[in-house]
C-alpha cells in the first residue's frame, strides 16, 4: 500500500500536480490521508498523559494510533508539501506528532537509540518553492532525518521544482521538467 500524505491546501497547488503524476504510475492500493481534512488533537498535558499510559500497557488499538498504525504499515510513503516560511505547512508537524509513536513506529534500543519499525521501503518528498531560496535541511531535512533515524526507512529520495514564481519563470515547463524526471513507483 501507498500511503499518501497530502499537506497541500490551495486548490490547483503545484505541489499536488507533481505528486499526482508520481501516485499515477503505481498500481499498488493508495490511501490518502488529506492534512486539511484531519482534526488533530492538542497535545497538551492531558494528551501526553494518556497517550504515555496506553504507550506503557501496548494498547495501541486506541484511535489515537490510527495514524501512527497507518504509516507503519505502508509499503511506500509519499508526502507532497509546499514550501512555506522555510518549512513546510504546520499540518505536517502535527501528522508527526501523532506518529511518532514508541512501539508503533519506532523503538528504544538497550542504548537509547531510535530503531524503526516502519514497513516503508521508501518515502518521496515532493515539494514546489516560489523563490530560488530552498535550503534542503529546513523542511525536507527534518523529514528525511525522522524517516531514517526513527522510522528505518532509509531510501528517502527528494523531488523538487523552485523559482515557480520568480519574474519572467515559466511555471508550467518547470513543473513538466521535474514531471519527467520522475522514475515510477515499483
Amino acid at each position: 500500500m501507498v500511503l499518501f500524505i497530502n499537506a497541500c491546501v490551495r486548490s490547483g497547488s503545484r505541489t499536488k500536480v507533481i505528486a499526482d503524476y508520481l501516485l499515477s504510475n503505481t498500481k499498488q492500493r493508495i490511501e490518502e490521508v488529506n492534512l486539511k481534512d484531519v482534526a488533530f488533537p492538542i497535545v497538551d498535558e492531558a494528551y501526553l498523559r494518556e497517550r504515555d499510559r496506553l504507550v506503557s500497557k501496548g494498547d495501541f488499538d486506541h484511535p489515537m494510533f490510527g495514524l501512527a498504525q497507518q504509516f507503519a504499515q505502508a509499503d511506500i510513503i509519499v508526502i507532497a508539501a509546499p514550501f512555506w516560511d522555510l518549512s513546510f505547512p504546520a499540518a505536517l508537524k502535527q501528522f508527526f506528532e501523532q506518529v511518532n509513536v514508541t512501539g508503533i513506529t519506532f523503538r528504544y534500543s538497550e542504548e537509547g537509540f531510535p530503531v524503526g519499525l516502519c514497513k516503508a521501503s521508501k518515502l518521496y518528498y515532493i515539494t514546489t518553492a516560489g523563490g530560488c531560496f530552498f535550503p534542503e535541511e529546513y523542511g525536507f531535512g527534518y523529514v528525511k532525518a525522522l524517516a531514517q533515524s526513527f522510522y528505518g526507512i532509509s531510501d528517502v529520495e527528494l523531488i523538487k521544482a523552485v523559482g515557480l514564481d520568480i519574474a519572467g519563470a515559466d511555471e508550467e515547463s518547470m513543473i513538466q521538467k521535474c514531471i519527467s524526471s520522475i522514475t515510477k513507483i515499483n
